[in-house]
C-alpha cells in the first residue's frame, strides 16, 4: 500500500501522523533530528514507522508528503520531493476538513496571537461551551479531529498559513497586528503578509474578519470586516468598528453599539493587551456569546513570558516579556506599559532593522542593558539614534542586578529582547524563567 510520509516529528508532525493513521493510511515519519524516546514509543504503539535523518525512504512508494509546521520551503528534502513530482500537502489543508466543531475561530498576527487564542478559548469555556484551544499554541490542530466541540480556537503561524490553499471554514478570522517577522523563512515582508492574509481570504464566505484599522490598507480585505482603533472614527470603513476608548471598548456593528468591556475588568498589563481582550470578546460576540465581561474574563492569567508581572522590588516593577522576540513586539511592550523603563535587550537576531527599536528606547527608556549575539548591532542602532545610556553584560543575572541599580521607584524593568533566545537558551521560556529567578533573588535580598 503506497504510503503517506510526514516530514517532521514535532507536535504538528505527530498530530499529522496519528490522524493519517486513524484514517487508515500507511504512515511513515521522517525527522531530520533526534526523535525523543517518548515520541518513538508513541509511534511504535500506533504502528507508525519512522526514521532519524532523512533518507531515500522518504520517497520510496510514497504517494503524498505531509509537511508539519516550521519546515522551511527551502529545505532540501522538500525541494527533492518537488523535483520528483510528489504531492506536497501542508498541515492545515490535511487537518481542517476533519476538525469536528460547530464553530471555528482562526487567529494569527505578528504579536498577541497566543494571548488572543487562549483568551478566546477561556471566554467560550466560561460561557459554558465545549471549546478546544490549540494549533501553533501547543496542542496540534489534529487533536480536535477526535471528538465533537462547540467551538475550536486555533492559533495559526505564518508557516502554517503559507501552505494553506483550501477553505479554512472559520466563522471568525483574526489578524491581531502586522509587523516584520520571520523574514529569514519567508524571504521578504510581502510574502510574510501574504501568508498571514490567508486567514482572511480562506475563511468561510460568510465569516467575519477582525483586524487593526492601521493594517487595513496593507491587507486590503473583503467581506465582513471589523477594524480596531483608538479613535472613534476609523480611517477605513468596513462592516464594523471596535473603538478603544479611555476607559472601555465598544463595538459598533449594524448601526448599533455594544460595550465589550471596561478596562478595569482585566488584570492584563499594557494597552496592547486591552486590544487583545477587545478582539477576543468581539470574536465570541460574533459567535452569539454574550454576558458580563468581568465574569467571562475572570480567572484568565497572562500567558507565561508575555508581559508577565515578575515581581516588585523597592517600588520597581519587573516585567517578563521574553516572548518579545522581534522588534515590533518589544516596541509594543515598551509603548504599552506606562512609566519610564530600563529595558533588557538582545539575543539571536532575525535580520531585522533595529532603527525603529532604537527610537522607541530613546522615547520610553532611561537605560538599556544589552546581552547576547545581537548586543553590538543593537548598540550601534541606539548610538545612531543618539541614545547613550547603554550597558553591556554577559548573563541574565548580571542584567537584572545592573537594572536594579539603574531603576528608581515607580519605574519598570522590562525584559523584551527583540530577539530569539537561541544564542544563550533553548527557548524564550528558559530565558524568561532565568529572568524571573534573578528577580526572585532580588526579592529575597531586599
Amino acid at each position: 500500500m503506497p504510503k503517506l510520509t510526514v516530514i517532521g516529528a514535532g507536535v504538528s508532525g505527530q498530530g499529522l501522523a496519528l490522524l493519517a493513521k486513524s484514517l487508515g493510511e500507511n504512515v511513515f515519519v521522517s525527522e531530520q533530528k533526534t526523535i525523543p524516546e517518548e515520541v518513538k514509543t508513541l509511534f511504535a504503539e500506533n504502528n507508525i514507522d519512522y526514521e532519524e535523518g532523512h533518507s531515500h525512504k522518504v520517497f520510496d512508494d510514497t504517494r503524498e508528503i505531509l509537511i508539519s509546521s516550521g519546515i522551511p520551503p527551502q529545505a532540501k528534502i522538500l525541494q527533492e520531493a518537488q523535483a520528483r513530482g510528489l504531492k506536497l500537502t501542508g498541515e492545515l489543508d490535511y487537518v481542517l476538513p476533519h476538525i469536528r466543531a460547530k464553530s471555528l475561530v482562526c487567529i494569527t498576527g505578528s504579536n498577541g496571537k497566543s494571548t488572543v487564542t487562549s483568551l478566546t478559548g477561556h471566554i467560550l469555556s466560561r460561557a459554558g461551551l465545549k471549546a478546544g484551544t490549540g494549533g501553533n499554541l501547543g496542542t496540534a490542530s489534529a487533536k480536535f479531529t477526535q471528538e465533537d466541540f462547540d467551538a475550536v480556537v486555533l492559533e495559526l503561524s505564518s508557516f502554517q498559513l503559507a501552505r494553506a490553499t483550501q477553505n479554512l471554514r472559520s466563522q471568525v478570522s483574526i489578524i491581531t497586528n502586522l509587523a516584520p517577522d520571520h523574514l529569514d523563512w519567508h524571504g521578504n515582508y510581502e510574502s510574510y503578509v501574504e501568508a498571514k492574509s490567508r486567514v482572511l481570504t480562506l475563511r468561510d464566505p460568510n465569516g467575519w474578519g477582525i483586524i487593526q484599522d492601521r493594517d487595513a490598507e496593507t491587507l486590503n480585505p473583503s467581506g465582513k470586516i471589523i477594524t480596531l482603533s483608538w479613535t472613534p472614527e476609523p480611517q477605513h470603513k468596513f462592516s464594523g468598528h471596535i473603538f478603544m476608548g479611555s476607559d472601555y471598548a465598544v463595538l459598533t456593528l449594524g448601526g448599533k453599539t455594544h460595550k465589550l468591556f471596561n478596562y478595569s475588568d482585566t488584570t492584563l498589563i499594557g494597552s496592547h493587551n486591552l486590544e487583545n481582550v477587545a478582539m477576543s470578546l468581539c470574536a465570541v460576540y460574533l459567535l452569539g456569546v454574550e454576558g458580563d465581561a468581568k465574569a467571562l474574563l475572570e480567572g484568565f492569567r497572562p500567558l507565561p513570558h508575555r508581559c508577565e508581572n515578575a515581581g516588585t522590588v523597592d517600588g520597581v516593577l519587573y516585567v517578563d516579556d521574553s516572548k518579545g522576540t522581534n522588534v515590533a513586539a518589544s516596541i509594543t511592550a515598551m509603548t504599552s506599559i506606562p512609566g519610564r523603563k530600563v529595558i533588557i535587550l538582545g539575543g539571536q537576531g532575525k535580520g531585522e532593522n533595529y532603527s525603529p527599536l532604537a527610537e522607541a528606547v530613546k522615547s520610553e527608556c532611561d537605560s538599556a542593558v544589552l546581552l547576547g549575539a545581537e548586543a553590538g548591532k543593537i548598540q550601534e542602532a541606539l548610538e545612531r539614534a543618539g541614545f547613550r545610556e547603554i550597558h553591556r553584560v554577559s548573563t541574565m543575572e548580571e542584567a537584572v542586578k545592573l537594572s536594579q541599580t539603574l531603576a528608581r521607584a515607580g519605574m519598570v524593568v522590562l525584559l523584551s529582547p527583540a530577539c530569539t533566545s537561541w544564542d544563550m537558551y533553548k527557548s524564550y521560556k528558559a530565558r524568561g524563567e532565568d529572568f524571573c529567578r534573578a528577580v526572585k533573588k532580588l526579592t529575597s535580598q531586599s
